[in-house]
């Protein structure tokens, strides 16, 4: 924290996390446990409401760790929507370091998924690239209109929810339309 503090880059509140935060970190995976468990729709849709849960958090774990790294050691951060060089903890900003370290927790985790039994092999890349898109898309989010004028509403807990979601809902569509696969 002190290090993240003298650079600039340290999260409101000393880091901690309130009721939004949470919320908006797994809105999301708990929508798709609870309707998994008690929405109906068959084996079908529970399975594919398994994925869209363990997408969700890893999409939640690249976007934190890749935050977080990149904060800490991304030697160049990039605006996405320019690749302008930025200050780090810049809204929209990128690093490679940041993203490596995003990509492999998203790994871990798709595949900690696959060995519980909550997704299968096949289903582990598709987590993984669902997290990227959803990353992908919440840096450009961040950078065009995070902390702009008329955009005030749109502050971190919100672009979590719109973030998640997008890895989520990215997941199961690429499921649909890549794998074609609908469970027995």
């Amino acid at each position: 924290m002190a290090q993240k503090e003298s650079q600039g880059v340290a999260e409101k509140r000393k880091g901690r996390r309130g009721p939004g935060s949470v919320i908006g970190s797994s809105a999301a995976g708990c929508v798709c446990a609870v309707l998994s468990i008690y929405g109906g729709g068959g084996a079908a849709i529970s399975r594919l409401l398994q994925l869209g849960f363990v997408a969700s958090f890893c999409t939640k774990l690249s976007d934190t760790v890749s935050s977080e790294i990149g904060k800490a050691y991304g030697k160049t951060t990039y605006l996405v929507t320019t690749f302008k060089v930025v200050p780090r903890g810049t809204e929209g900003a990128v690093s490679v370091e940041g993203t490596i370290a995003g990509l492999l927790a998203s790994t871990l985790l798709a595949y900690v998924g696959c060995l519980v039994g909550q997704i299968d092999a096949s289903e582990v890349v598709i987590c993984i690239v669902a997290s990227q898109i959803a990353n992908l898309g919440e840096s450009v989010l961040g950078a065009a209109l995070q902390d702009k004028e008329g955009f005030q509403w749109l502050n971190n807990d919100v672009v979590n929810v719109i973030n998640i979601s997008l890895g989520s809902i990215s997941a199961v569509l690429m499921q649909q339309v890549v794998l074609q696969k609908w469970y027995p």
